[in-house]
């Protein structure tokens, strides 16, 4: 069977759906597929990018998704090739983010038999996309799209000239805000606190008067794009202070926060909780109460809401604890946490910031600047791995100029392959900055670190000794060594992607955590 009619058959489903954007891995299977994407291109109808890699493909397809709130296609050939896309599926799954897998396949007779590139793809990501049809997709999470193609095509007339790209318009969730309402009203004696994660644009105005209106202390991750415009109510190192002096009801806006103290919720059942998220899920395995759909529906959706204040009086320590957060960072000027906040003042004039996990977005939110509102800011806080990283930063930020990245050295390491797109993207001003601490330190922050012996420590962390700056010399990006707080007077980002690789003193920095924890709360 001649694969060119399936092949147009799905490019037109995917325009009549609203999916203008695809990144194509390119393979024997697929090759009909992307003669007619080329085709479709040529018409003005969709933006195609390419990349040899699929594990990166996924999560530069992902960042599309999160900059245009739009479907966008990654497309792969048949075997291995497939499964290489779970990781950005899963990511996606739990942002839920509509991201499109069209998988290229062998005919089915082929599966169970041990043929070259041929696997049992349907269902390969599980509950973790949708295995159907567009017709049947809410839009609010991945799609997998499995296509069987012969290997060989005659290509035929097809042109697209009389198609259009189609409206894109998910599923909206149910409110019934009645609950939430009545919780918000109830109770203000025992203190609430509001925790708020990523919002996505259109969300953070009405976030931001909420907040302003209900006026109790809260911590605005970096995500949130407020932390700094809702500096007035926030609680500096809330996740000590929480702990020492937890609250009755914590109500959380948003993706689940990187702090600790969500964390320690899980042991606390007699904190009240409610979460209102896109992607409906609690993010506890503990009772609680969720409340599924945008922010910009669900706030406004609660009418008038009445000032519930600082019961707790969490907020007039605040300002001292700023101040010896600062102290700390004069003290240890080279140390990782005061070089942070040093490359927070240059990151933060940037077009958008990406916040790798693990500790540089902790670290963010602890310690960047506070003077200087960064409203653009995203991270993959689905399933908080550090794979994929770079490519979807890229891919969110494609057409952005002086955007950064702050990743730590093995999250970079892990997504080697993400660079290949440079060339199809926007460079000015663009930098990936580095944390070269010598490999994943977060875990020594872990007090069960401390009870394992000297060889499983080594496990943990990974130790490396890679020197970046091959990395940049392989993607031709330009190379910067920061050592010191004055290292930084030598920066200066041009028409190249700049590697900014920051080392920080291994010795301050030890200082720096111990003579954090022994700050009293």
């Amino acid at each position: 069977m001649n694969a060119w009619q399936p092949a147009v058959d799905v490019v037109k489903s995917c325009l009549k759906a609203g999916v203008g954007e695809f990144v194509v891995c390119a393979g024997a299977r697929n090759a009909a597929l992307l003669e007619a994407l080329a085709r479709a291109e040529a018409a003005g109808l969709v933006r195609v990018w390419r990349h040899f890699e699929e594990r990166s493909a996924g999560f530069f397809a992902l960042g599309r998704t999160m900059e245009t709130n739009r479907p966008c296609a990654v497309i792969t050939t048949s075997g291995t090739a497939a499964a290489e896309l779970l990781p950005a599926v899963i990511e996606a799954f739990y942002q839920a983010r509509p991201l499109v897998a069209i998988t290229a396949d062998r005919p089915a007779e082929y599966r169970g038999t041990g043929a070259p590139q041929s696997i049992e793809q349907p269902g390969i990501f599980g509950n973790h996309a949708w295995q159907g049809t567009f017709a049947d997709w809410d839009g609010k999470q991945p799609l997998h799209l499995n296509v069987e193609f012969e290997e060989a095509f005659e290509p035929g007339d097809e042109n697209f000239s009389r198609e259009k790209l189609g409206d894109f318009t998910p599923v909206k969730d149910r409110l019934d805000v009645a609950a939430l309402a009545r919780w918000l009203r109830e109770e203000h004696y025992k203190g609430i606190v509001v925790l708020v994660g990523g919002l996505e644009p259109d969300e953070r105005e009405d976030v931001f008067h909420f907040c302003s209106d209900l006026g109790v202390p809260l911590v605005a991750e970096a995500t949130s794009g407020l932390r700094e415009a809702l500096e007035g109510l926030a609680i500096h190192d809330a996740d000590r202070v929480l702990k020492s002096r937890p609250p009755g009801k914590i109500l959380r806006l948003g993706e689940v926060p990187s702090g600790r103290f969500w964390r320690d919720l899980e042991d606390l059942p007699e904190i009240s909780i409610w979460s209102v998220c896109r992607n409906g899920l609690p993010g506890l395995a503990r009772e609680s109460n969720v409340l599924p759909g945008r922010l910009d529906r669900v706030l406004p959706a609660l009418g008038e809401i009445a000032l519930a204040e600082d019961a707790l009086d969490y907020l007039p320590g605040a300002a001292s604890r700023a101040t010896r957060i600062d102290e700390l960072l004069e003290i240890y000027p080279d140390s990782e946490p005061a070089l942070l906040r040093t490359l927070s003042h240059y990151a933060s004039i940037g077009g958008g910031l990406f916040l790798g996990n693990s500790m540089p977005i902790r670290e963010w939110n602890l310690f960047a600047q506070w003077n200087r509102p960064v409203p653009s800011v995203r991270a993959n806080r689905g399933a908080n791995g550090i794979d994929g990283q770079v490519s979807t930063w890229l891919g969110w930020s494609a057409d952005v100029s002086e955007t950064w990245a702050v990743l730590g050295d093995l999250t970079a390491l892990y997504d080697l392959a993400a660079p290949f797109v440079l060339e199809q993207i926007t460079c000015q001003g663009r930098v990936l900055a580095v944390i070269n601490n010598g490999g994943g330190k977060i875990f020594e922050r872990l007090p069960r670190l401390q009870t394992m012996s000297p060889r499983a420590a080594e496990w943990m962390t990974n130790p490396q000794t890679a020197d970046l700056s091959g990395l940049a010399t392989l993607w031709n990006m330009n190379h910067l060594r920061i050592r010191t707080v004055d290292d930084f007077d030598k920066f200066e980002s041009g028409e190249k992607t700049q590697l900014l690789e920051i080392v920080p003193d291994a010795a301050q920095t030890t200082a720096f955590w111990a003579a954090w924890d022994r700050i009293a709360h």
